[in-house]
């Protein structure tokens, strides 16, 4: 991968966040993560493949903060979920082959940036979407920290599955 690829999908990650979490208000902009979207996927050299790997990563995804919302650690204004937060799964898992491919390297690494950055990326998506956290911020930050330093390991392996 070119390091122009990296970068375009480092900062495609960043617009894709923003564009989710503040699509929660707006959901014009949520039309535009999707155009995002399938432009990652025209571009991807191996596309069927990062396909199947959206798919995986999203769904468990999706999964995850279903349990999640039915055990009253987020108060979703949807059931399941929101319909922002399932493509923010899918803008996620679009970085997971690419420019988070090299916290796949190491398990430690990857759970120490999933056990910081989850409950941060969390925490302020709540904020920004408007998303309750009936536990309270402390509890549920210490909960997702756990949780992610497992998670994201798991995703990235799930992400490299077909390779």
């Amino acid at each position: 991968m070119s390091r122009a690829w990296l970068v375009g999908n480092a900062l495609w990650l960043q617009a894709g966040w923003w564009g989710c979490v503040l699509g929660a208000r707006y959901p014009g902009l949520l039309v535009a993560v999707m155009v995002g979207l399938l432009v990652h996927l025209w571009l991807c050299r191996q596309a069927v493949t990062e396909v199947w790997v959206l798919l995986r990563v999203g769904l468990a995804g999706c999964v995850l903060d279903t349990v999640l919302g039915v055990l009253g650690v987020f108060g979703f204004d949807a059931w399941p979920l929101p319909g922002w937060l399932a493509l923010l799964w899918l803008v996620l898992a679009s970085g997971m082959r690419h420019s988070l491919a090299w916290l796949g390297r190491s398990v430690w690494l990857a759970g120490v940036c999933g056990l910081v950055g989850g409950p941060l990326a969390y925490l302020a998506g709540a904020r920004l979407a408007g998303v309750g956290l009936p536990l309270g911020e402390m509890t549920t930050a210490l909960l997702l920290a756990v949780i992610w330093a497992v998670w994201l390991p798991l995703c990235l392996r799930l992400a490299t599955k077909a390779d």
